[in-house]
């Protein structure tokens, strides 16, 4: 019964989150698939480490997708999300966790960056809405 609340709250969650929270919500997602990926490489759960690989592959090509590429940064992203997704493969097939670590610091980067962004969008927000 309670699972079944908690999924009712995160569907909700999702579905009312604007354009910068989802991305929030994917770098996290992102960040806890590797982490989760990480320990089963270390207990030696091959299966548990698979699915978390591909649900952190699955966000960063997802985040890949919806790259604008009309804006300059986006041609700079690419790359990077690449390569992570290339870490990511590496540290499956190989069972690596310096490759997943590394894709770990990227990702972590990005969400920490992007937290900083949405933070000045809503000062600039508040800032206009005093004008």
């Amino acid at each position: 019964m309670m699972s079944k609340q908690f999924q009712t709250y995160q569907n909700n969650a999702v579905n009312t989150a604007s354009g910068p929270q989802l991305t929030m919500m994917l770098y996290n997602g992102c960040i806890k698939f590797i982490n989760q990926a990480i320990k089963a490489v270390n207990e030696k759960n091959y299966e548990a480490k698979n699915t978390n690989i591909q649900k952190a592959q699955d966000i960063i090509q997802e985040l890949m997708l919806t790259l604008d590429q009309e804006i300059e940064i986006s041609k700079q992203l690419l790359p990077l999300y690449e390569y992570i997704h290339f870490q990511l493969q590496q540290g499956n097939i190989k069972n690596d966790v310096n490759c997943l670590e590394e894709a770990l610091t990227y990702v972590t980067d990005f969400r920490n960056t992007w937290k900083e962004v949405m933070k000045q969008g809503a000062s600039t927000y508040v800032q206009g809405a005093q004008v």
